[in-house]
Protein backbone atom coordinates (compact mmCIF):
# COMPACT_ATOMS: atom_id res chain seq x y z
CA UNK A 1 0.00 0.00 0.00
CA UNK A 2 3.37 2.03 1.37
CA UNK A 3 4.65 1.61 -2.59
CA UNK A 4 1.47 2.67 -4.18
CA UNK A 5 1.04 5.50 -2.63
CA UNK A 6 5.18 6.76 -3.40
CA UNK A 7 4.28 5.55 -6.83
CA UNK A 8 1.27 8.22 -6.98
CA UNK A 9 2.98 10.66 -5.20
CA UNK A 10 5.84 10.18 -7.14
CA UNK A 11 3.78 10.39 -10.59
CA UNK A 12 2.05 13.49 -9.57
CA UNK A 13 5.17 15.57 -8.81
CA UNK A 14 6.55 14.30 -11.95
CA UNK A 15 3.85 15.93 -14.11
CA UNK A 16 4.24 18.65 -12.62
CA UNK A 17 7.83 19.21 -13.30
CA UNK A 18 7.87 17.42 -16.78
CA UNK A 19 6.56 20.36 -18.92
CA UNK A 20 9.03 22.44 -16.84
CA UNK A 21 11.96 20.60 -17.32
CA UNK A 22 10.99 19.91 -21.61
CA UNK A 23 10.87 24.09 -21.09
CA UNK A 24 14.08 24.57 -19.65
CA UNK A 25 15.70 21.45 -22.03
CA UNK A 26 13.92 23.92 -24.86
CA UNK A 27 15.72 26.72 -23.33
CA UNK A 28 19.13 25.48 -23.11
CA UNK A 29 19.26 24.51 -26.64
CA UNK A 30 17.99 27.42 -28.32
CA UNK A 31 20.14 29.31 -26.30
CA UNK A 32 23.10 26.73 -27.63
CA UNK A 33 21.19 27.42 -30.94
CA UNK A 34 21.52 31.32 -31.19
CA UNK A 35 25.14 30.97 -29.78
CA UNK A 36 26.19 28.75 -32.35
CA UNK A 37 24.68 30.95 -34.97
CA UNK A 38 25.10 34.46 -33.68
CA UNK A 39 28.25 34.47 -31.64
CA UNK A 40 30.32 31.41 -32.21
CA UNK A 41 33.47 30.93 -34.91
CA UNK A 42 31.18 27.00 -35.71
CA UNK A 43 29.56 28.99 -38.53
CA UNK A 44 31.77 31.87 -39.39
CA UNK A 45 33.19 33.36 -42.95
CA UNK A 46 36.09 30.90 -44.10
CA UNK A 47 35.87 31.04 -48.11
CA UNK A 48 34.62 33.54 -50.44
CA UNK A 49 33.55 33.09 -53.76
CA UNK A 50 33.04 35.09 -56.79
CA UNK A 51 31.06 34.41 -59.84
CA UNK A 52 30.43 36.43 -63.05
CA UNK A 53 33.27 38.28 -63.71
CA UNK A 54 34.36 39.08 -67.32
CA UNK A 55 36.38 42.33 -66.83
CA UNK A 56 37.04 42.54 -63.49
CA UNK A 57 39.36 39.53 -61.76
CA UNK A 58 38.02 37.91 -58.48
CA UNK A 59 40.89 39.09 -56.72
CA UNK A 60 39.54 42.61 -57.58
CA UNK A 61 35.59 41.55 -56.64
CA UNK A 62 36.39 40.26 -53.03
CA UNK A 63 38.90 43.41 -52.37
CA UNK A 64 36.13 46.03 -52.98
CA UNK A 65 33.80 43.38 -51.34
CA UNK A 66 35.41 43.43 -47.90
CA UNK A 67 34.00 40.15 -46.45
CA UNK A 68 35.06 39.89 -42.54
CA UNK A 69 36.67 36.69 -42.79
CA UNK A 70 35.88 34.83 -39.21
CA UNK A 71 32.92 36.54 -38.77
CA UNK A 72 29.47 34.55 -38.00
CA UNK A 73 27.37 34.67 -41.49
CA UNK A 74 24.23 35.23 -39.29
CA UNK A 75 26.04 38.89 -38.61
CA UNK A 76 26.98 39.87 -41.88
CA UNK A 77 25.77 42.80 -43.57
CA UNK A 78 24.83 41.59 -47.16
CA UNK A 79 23.48 45.10 -48.55
CA UNK A 80 26.87 46.39 -47.48
CA UNK A 81 28.56 44.42 -49.12
CA UNK A 82 26.60 44.31 -52.50
CA UNK A 83 27.04 47.68 -51.85
CA UNK A 84 30.80 47.91 -52.12
CA UNK A 85 31.08 45.53 -55.10
CA UNK A 86 28.13 47.68 -56.75
CA UNK A 87 30.61 50.70 -56.26
CA UNK A 88 33.22 49.00 -58.90
CA UNK A 89 32.58 50.94 -62.03
CA UNK A 90 32.18 47.82 -64.36
CA UNK A 91 29.64 46.22 -62.10
CA UNK A 92 25.68 46.74 -63.00
CA UNK A 93 24.40 44.82 -60.22
CA UNK A 94 25.68 42.52 -57.30
CA UNK A 95 23.86 39.75 -55.50
CA UNK A 96 25.75 38.62 -51.73
CA UNK A 97 24.99 35.07 -50.69
CA UNK A 98 25.63 32.90 -47.20
CA UNK A 99 26.20 29.98 -48.25
CA UNK A 100 26.54 27.63 -45.34
CA UNK A 101 27.79 26.68 -43.04
CA UNK A 102 31.10 28.86 -43.64
CA UNK A 103 31.04 30.47 -47.16
CA UNK A 104 29.88 33.73 -49.33
CA UNK A 105 29.11 33.63 -52.94
CA UNK A 106 29.28 36.97 -54.53
CA UNK A 107 27.31 37.16 -58.06
CA UNK A 108 28.53 39.87 -60.56
CA UNK A 109 26.65 41.29 -63.33
CA UNK A 110 28.99 43.72 -65.15
CA UNK A 111 28.15 46.01 -67.53
CA UNK A 112 28.18 45.86 -71.36
CA UNK A 113 29.71 48.16 -73.93
CA UNK A 114 27.68 49.35 -76.35
CA UNK A 115 29.35 52.06 -77.73
CA UNK A 116 32.85 53.43 -76.98
CA UNK A 117 33.35 57.59 -76.19
CA UNK A 118 36.93 59.56 -76.55
CA UNK A 119 37.58 61.30 -73.16
CA UNK A 120 40.83 63.17 -72.26
CA UNK A 121 42.39 60.64 -74.78
CA UNK A 122 41.59 57.71 -73.71
CA UNK A 123 38.91 55.51 -75.58
CA UNK A 124 36.44 54.17 -72.58
CA UNK A 125 33.63 51.81 -72.98
CA UNK A 126 30.04 52.86 -72.02
CA UNK A 127 27.31 51.11 -71.34
CA UNK A 128 22.98 51.01 -72.18
CA UNK A 129 22.83 53.51 -69.62
CA UNK A 130 25.39 55.51 -70.79
CA UNK A 131 27.75 54.42 -67.65
CA UNK A 132 31.21 55.09 -68.69
CA UNK A 133 32.85 52.07 -67.17
CA UNK A 134 36.43 50.69 -68.53
CA UNK A 135 39.09 51.66 -70.90
CA UNK A 136 40.00 50.02 -74.34
CA UNK A 137 43.65 50.23 -75.71
CA UNK A 138 41.74 50.66 -79.07
CA UNK A 139 38.02 50.43 -79.52
CA UNK A 140 36.82 46.74 -80.49
CA UNK A 141 35.45 46.17 -83.82
CA UNK A 142 31.70 46.64 -84.29
CA UNK A 143 30.98 48.72 -81.19
CA UNK A 144 30.10 52.34 -82.69
CA UNK A 145 31.90 55.76 -81.44
CA UNK A 146 29.79 58.17 -79.54
CA UNK A 147 31.56 61.88 -80.50
CA UNK A 148 30.51 64.66 -77.96
CA UNK A 149 31.20 68.54 -79.49
CA UNK A 150 31.36 69.91 -76.27
CA UNK A 151 31.71 68.46 -72.96
CA UNK A 152 31.08 65.46 -71.98
CA UNK A 153 28.46 64.94 -69.42
CA UNK A 154 26.43 62.38 -67.71
CA UNK A 155 23.41 63.23 -69.46
CA UNK A 156 24.74 63.52 -72.85
CA UNK A 157 25.91 59.96 -71.96
CA UNK A 158 22.77 58.97 -71.60
CA UNK A 159 20.84 60.28 -74.24
CA UNK A 160 23.44 58.71 -76.74
CA UNK A 161 23.09 55.21 -74.93
CA UNK A 162 19.33 55.74 -75.12
CA UNK A 163 19.24 56.28 -78.98
CA UNK A 164 21.79 53.14 -79.02
CA UNK A 165 19.46 51.13 -77.05
CA UNK A 166 16.41 51.50 -78.87
CA UNK A 167 18.55 50.11 -81.81
CA UNK A 168 17.76 46.42 -82.64
CA UNK A 169 20.59 44.57 -83.72
CA UNK A 170 21.24 44.48 -87.17
CA UNK A 171 20.34 48.40 -87.13
CA UNK A 172 23.19 49.11 -84.50
CA UNK A 173 25.60 46.88 -86.54
CA UNK A 174 25.53 49.42 -89.25
CA UNK A 175 26.08 52.45 -86.85
CA UNK A 176 29.40 53.63 -86.74
CA UNK A 177 29.24 56.85 -85.33
CA UNK A 178 26.73 58.83 -83.13
CA UNK A 179 27.66 62.63 -82.93
CA UNK A 180 26.25 64.40 -80.10
CA UNK A 181 25.98 68.13 -80.60
CA UNK A 182 23.23 68.83 -78.00
CA UNK A 183 20.94 66.20 -76.22
CA UNK A 184 18.46 67.51 -78.89
CA UNK A 185 20.69 67.74 -81.40
CA UNK A 186 21.87 64.05 -82.28
CA UNK A 187 23.04 62.78 -85.72
CA UNK A 188 24.20 59.44 -86.93
CA UNK A 189 26.65 58.41 -89.31
CA UNK A 190 26.48 54.94 -90.94
CA UNK A 191 28.66 52.43 -92.79
CA UNK A 192 28.93 53.85 -96.40
CA UNK A 193 29.63 57.01 -94.96
CA UNK A 194 25.55 57.28 -94.97
CA UNK A 195 24.27 60.22 -92.76
CA UNK A 196 20.63 60.45 -90.14
CA UNK A 197 19.63 63.17 -88.32
CA UNK A 198 18.03 61.77 -85.26
CA UNK A 199 17.24 65.08 -83.03
CA UNK A 200 16.71 63.86 -79.22
CA UNK A 201 16.68 60.53 -77.86
CA UNK A 202 12.32 61.27 -77.41
CA UNK A 203 10.28 58.57 -79.43
CA UNK A 204 13.97 56.18 -79.75
CA UNK A 205 12.18 53.31 -80.59
CA UNK A 206 9.96 55.08 -83.43
CA UNK A 207 12.62 56.53 -84.89
CA UNK A 208 14.65 53.38 -85.06
CA UNK A 209 11.87 51.42 -86.55
CA UNK A 210 10.87 54.34 -89.04
CA UNK A 211 14.83 54.15 -90.09
CA UNK A 212 14.79 50.60 -90.56
CA UNK A 213 12.03 50.78 -93.22
CA UNK A 214 14.01 53.55 -95.12
CA UNK A 215 17.25 51.60 -95.22
CA UNK A 216 15.48 48.43 -96.60
CA UNK A 217 12.99 50.63 -98.80
CA UNK A 218 15.59 53.14 -100.22
CA UNK A 219 19.49 53.78 -100.53
CA UNK A 220 19.96 57.33 -99.78
CA UNK A 221 22.97 60.16 -98.81
CA UNK A 222 20.66 60.64 -95.91
CA UNK A 223 17.52 60.66 -93.97
CA UNK A 224 15.67 62.74 -91.06
CA UNK A 225 14.04 61.14 -88.77
CA UNK A 226 14.21 63.45 -86.19
CA UNK A 227 10.05 63.55 -86.41
CA UNK A 228 9.24 59.83 -86.96
CA UNK A 229 6.08 60.62 -88.56
CA UNK A 230 7.47 62.77 -91.24
CA UNK A 231 10.77 61.65 -92.27
CA UNK A 232 12.69 63.18 -94.86
CA UNK A 233 15.18 61.29 -97.23
CA UNK A 234 17.78 63.51 -99.56
CA UNK A 235 19.83 61.47 -102.33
Amino acid sequence: MRRRFARRQWARRWGVWRPLLALLLVAVLAGVGVWLVWFSDVLSVEEVTVSGTDHLTSAEVRRAADVPMGRPLARLDLVGIESRVESLAPVAEARVERTWPRGVRVVVTERRSVAVVEIGGRVRGMDADGVVFRDYAKAPKGLPRVRVVGSVDREVLQEAATVLSAMPADLAKVVRRVDVETIDHISLVLRGDRTVLWGSGEFSEDKAAVLAALLEAQDARSYDVSVPGQPVVKN
